[in-house]
């Protein structure tokens, strides 16, 4: 029966050759794959044994840790860059968004290549671009900020490839219920880490009084990830989670796989949704603590910082909420997403809907009670993220089981390279550029500084809105997207109905 979803199976062209050895792959629509119907039930042995594959997914998850520490260690001490730099917000928020532009730009190649070649040695050499440019922007005098920004944003190449690529070895090693589960533990690592980050920075700069050990941080930490995902992560073949560690193989051009993408209904709109929530949270991980700083000044409750050795309070505090509701959020959405998909299969988009409905009133109660009540402002803020952090590993799941296979590096990419360009890449300079605009009426006013970067982040609340329609509209069309790319994997002969016959020749191995 032919699938009512969004996306047709006949996009798929078979391979010219199918075989019947021992090789790592075999085409969708196989002759192969046909005879598999007909033979005894033997057990299949895995491409990657289970106890490998859990291994595998400890040092993904803990490079991922490290990526996210990475990312928001500068957050963490931002007023004391701005300091040491003399740089105002708009200039500031640019820090952010000069990474997340190499980033994002670069995503589409790594998307292409983790589609065609060896995973591993892409991520391999990614995130030694990412140890070193890191690394170096921690030299950078107070008169090169052009050069800190410059290398903050080669940090993005390597973070490209790795954000790009490893969500799709984790597909190709689980299935089912325990992907779902090693997607939430996976993803549960980004709040972690943007956590770790702020309260490392923080804490370092503390330490040592010098902010530039913040940033030296995690490239130490990171030659370990490189060391570990060198001996002992492997390269699955794609697809052997679904099909016995035998592996996929099809030959689709680039054009071929974004047409597939962009007739897929619950990709787009749940690509879209994860860009609302990139901009969201993108701004608020990036100004927050600065606001919240702020917001003590205001109050009273601290002297400006005038010298560049700033309060770190806040960054610990918002760091040790953002791990906290971060595992309880992940973990929440991912219980709710497998209690409830038997019984209602749109769960999903409608979980996400929830999360970011339901994080706009705490948002502005945070921004209107920071002025009043920093107790108040935090207990908001941690309801906030725990609604915002029910998103992230199912949406990361839902990426997973609507794409075939072979087109989810491309699937990661794009949805990354979108998400970022129209999400957190501009969010946090767009709202720096606000709050200079207010600010520029009462420019030596310390207690407006907080007042124009508040009205700056109302923004975020009605962007929160219009990702929580998007994700509704994905729970329209996810049902059966889902079972049309199931379909694509296990029914050869929806390929073969739908493509012209290829010259064939079928070799029958003996061995």
């Amino acid at each position: 029966m032919e699938p009512r979803g969004s996306v047709s199976s006949c996009q798929i062209r078979p391979a010219p050759r199918w075989s019947l050895g021992s090789g790592s792959g075999i085409p969708y629509g196989s002759f192969a794959n046909s005879l598999s119907s007909l033979a005894p039930n033997t057990e299949a042995k895995p491409a990657i044994s289970q106890r490998h594959s859990y291994i595998t997914m400890a040092v993904l998850c803990y490079i991922n840790l490290l990526n996210y520490m990475e990312r928001y260690t500068i957050a963490g001490v931002l007023t004391n860059i701005q300091v040491f730099f003399a740089i105002p917000d708009k200039t500031a928020g640019l820090l952010q968004t000069v990474f997340i532009c190499s980033y994002l730009l670069l995503a589409p190649v790594f998307g292409y290549l983790g589609d065609r070649y060896n995973r591993k040695y892409i991520m391999i050499g990614g995130l030694s671009v990412w140890l070193l440019t890191a690394a170096g922007s921690s030299f950078v005098a107070a008169s090169q900020f052009w050069l800190f920004a410059l290398l903050r944003g080669l940090v993005g190449i390597g973070e490209a490839s790795y954000s790009t690529i490893a969500p799709t070895i984790i597909g190709d090693l689980f299935t089912g219920g325990r992907r779902s589960i090693m997607i939430c533990i996976f993803y549960i690592f980004m709040p972690v880490g943007s956590g770790l980050g702020y309260i490392t920075g923080a804490g370092f700069a503390n330490l040592t009084g010098d902010w530039h050990w913040a940033v030296r941080v995690t490239p130490i930490l990171g030659v370990v990830g490189l060391i570990l995902m060198i001996f002992l992560c492997p390269n699955p073949p794609r697809g052997a989670a679904e099909t016995h560690g035998e592996g996929v193989t099809v030959q689709s051009s680039y054009l071929e796989d974004i047409k597939y993408l962009l007739k897929n209904k619950s990709y787009v709109w749940s690509s879209l949704g994860v860009t609302a929530t990139a901009f969201l949270t993108g701004a608020l991980a990036f100004w927050m603590p600065t606001f919240l700083s702020r917001a003590h000044v205001t109050q009273g409750l601290r002297p400006p910082c005038t010298d560049g050795n700033c309060n770190s309070t806040d960054s610990y505090i918002f760091g040790a909420v953002t791990v906290a509701t971060g595992i309880l959020g992940g973990a929440l959405g991912t219980i709710l997403s497998r209690r409830f998909r038997d019984r209602c299969p749109n769960v999903d988009p409608i979980i996400c809907t929830v999360g970011m409905m339901g994080s706009v009133p705490c948002l502005f109660i945070v921004l209107f009670a920071a002025s009043a009540s920093i107790p108040a402002t935090y207990v908001f803020i941690f309801f906030g993220e725990v609604l915002l952090s029910l998103n992230w590993a199912v949406m990361a799941d839902i990426l997973l089981y609507v794409v075939i296979p072979t087109r989810r590096a491309t699937a990661e990419a794009f949805q990354i390279t979108v998400g970022h360009l129209l999400g957190d890449a501009g969010s946090p300079a767009l709202l720096g550029v606000i709050s200079d605009a207010i600010r520029q009426s009462k420019p030596d006013s310390w207690d407006w500084s907080f007042h124009s970067l508040k009205y700056s982040l109302l923004l975020c609340p009605f962007v929160g809105v219009v990702g929580g329609v998007f994700f509704l509209i994905t729970s329209f069309y996810i049902t059966e997207d889902r079972k049309a790319a199931q379909q694509m994997i296990e029914d050869p002969k929806q390929q073969r109905d739908c493509a012209p016959e290829p010259e064939t020749s079928v070799e029958l191995n003996s061995s």
